[in-house]
């Protein structure tokens, strides 16, 4: 098994896990936790899918990790004070979002990754980010999946805020990541994986059942018995062994994401 590679793509960090086979490989690009594991490093240990002969390259997240500023989440606990929705979530996922499409060539560029259509998958406020690629961009997706999604965004905010102060602008801005709403969109794209620990938030777990849903056939839904929110323990910014539920989840992604590439004729 090859060690993992570091770098940064269009100044976005980022954790590589080689394919064991040399030559150009498939893609999968994934986004990474704000709760354990908070970090592009510790994600690709929490979720190696090592089973899978793919790229696997997860991307650093806004202010965490390697951007996390002086170190610490300081910087974030004081914008989700100021506003959870409009100088926090909002601008964090619309950012990791619209970075992605520089990020994706650079690693194009970068790495020895075949030119088809990519997977990507997200965790937590990951989530939002791999449901906002599918909903808005046009890049070619074979399949997608999400773990304990940010599936809509007025769940996250109702657990970060108390009686947040809805106006115009953040009521538009909340439902703006509304991917339920999105359904129809991201049916349109690819087949999606909704991963659902049965010990998650209450309200996360039923965005999840909601969304599998409205997507019908082309979604699966995989309920993960022993899972809370996290995959890792705390603090969860470097590597860590994997977690019983966290293996669980990682078998349930490599069985996923080789299917579909299989159905693609590139496996």
């Amino acid at each position: 098994m090859h060690s993992p590679i570091t770098g940064t793509a269009a100044g976005v960090p980022f954790t590589a896990l080689p394919p064991n086979d040399d030559g150009p490989a498939p893609l999968i690009v994934t986004w990474h936790m704000l709760d354990a594991p908070r970090s592009d490093a510790a994600f690709a240990a929490a979720l190696p899918m090592n089973g899978l002969p793919a790229w696997r390259v997860h991307l650093g997240m806004p202010m965490r990790g390697e951007r996390m500023a002086d170190g610490s989440t300081a910087a974030i606990s004081e914008l989700i004070r100021e506003d959870a929705l409009m100088s926090f979530l909002h601008p964090f996922v619309r950012q990791a979002a619209e970075e992605f499409t520089a990020a994706l060539a650079s690693i194009r560029a970068q790495l020895s990754v075949d030119d088809g259509p990519i997977g990507v998958l997200g965790g937590s406020l990951g989530g939002a980010v791999a449901l906002r690629v599918l909903a808005e961009t046009e890049i070619p997706v074979f399949a997608g999946a999400v773990v304990n999604a940010a599936i809509r965004m007025r769940s996250v905010v109702d657990l970060l805020s108390d009686d947040y102060p809805y106006d115009t602008e953040s009521a538009k801005a909340v439902d703006s990541l509304d991917f339920v709403a999105e359904a129809g969109t991201i049916a349109g794209r690819s087949p999606l994986l909704v991963v659902s620990g049965e010990l998650d938030h209450p309200a996360l777990r039923t965005d999840a059942l909601h969304l599998v849903d409205a997507l019908g056939e082309r979604a699966e839904l995989l309920s993960i018995t022993e899972l809370a929110h996290p995959l890792a323990d705390e603090p969860g910014i470097e590597p860590a062994p994997q977690l019983p539920p966290a293996r669980e989840v990682d078998a349930g992604l490599t069985t996923w994401l080789r299917r579909h590439l299989t159905e693609t004729g590139r496996l």
